[in-house]
């Protein structure tokens, strides 16, 4: 018999307690009805950027800041947060939710529009790490755009990648589903990456550019 594995999923998820900037910051994610990383999701994030030593980062689906503060305190002190949502109410929130944790305005460019007009432009190799928090029906298309943006060793990070626990369910078919399933599947075969699945938060694939 498996054992009952929730005791310790939420022991992980607390591991690291989320402080003052953190807690308003998912208060006001849940005020404007936007989706924010888990505590153990962001403590991974904050990891990756750290082992990284990234400096440069891209991050799609800015939110309230929630994310991009844990990824600014796993980056080098002087890297720079590329933050792109098409809300500016919410990167407003970001600001604030940044400003409140002493975070430099001169770490964070923040960009409004869509992620799929904004990431074209943006140099190709030239990111440590790329997180798609947006729209799941887009993530296919942002995928590949994160996959020629990083550097050698970058990787992407996919949040919600198991969208509330639709996507391991095969009876599971609507549209959000079936679209985030086929991008999970994607970057699994995709020779280019070293991936995994981490079942922390709402699920986060993360892959690593070879």
């Amino acid at each position: 018999m498996t054992p009952d594995k929730s005791v310790s999923w939420a022991y992980s998820e607390d591991f690291l307690p989320s402080d003052d900037a953190l807690l308003r910051a998912a208060d006001r994610a849940a005020q404007l009805g936007v989706p924010a990383v888990s505590p153990g999701q962001g403590a991974v994030l904050r990891l990756v950027a750290a082992a990284l030593r990234a400096g440069a980062v891209v991050e799609v689906g800015t939110g309230t800041g929630v994310s991009g503060l844990w990824l600014l305190r796993g980056m080098a002190p002087d890297g720079v947060l590329t933050t792109i949502d098409t809300e500016a109410e919410h990167q407003r929130a970001a600001k604030q939710t940044f400003a409140d944790a002493g975070v430099r305005p001169t770490r964070v460019r923040t960009i409004t529009g869509r992620a799929l007009d904004v990431l074209p432009r943006l140099t190709d190799g030239g990111y440590d790490l790329v997180l798609l928090d947006g729209d799941p029906l887009e993530a296919a298309a942002t995928v590949q755009h994160a996959l020629r943006l990083l550097r050698p060793g970058g990787v992407v990070a996919l949040a919600h990648a198991l969208h509330e626990d639709r996507v391991p369910d095969p009876a599971r078919r609507d549209e959000v589903t079936t679209a985030l399933r086929e991008v999970t599947r994607s970057l699994r075969d995709d020779d280019r990456v070293v991936p995994a699945m981490l079942p922390s938060g709402d699920g986060l694939l993360l892959a690593a550019r070879v």
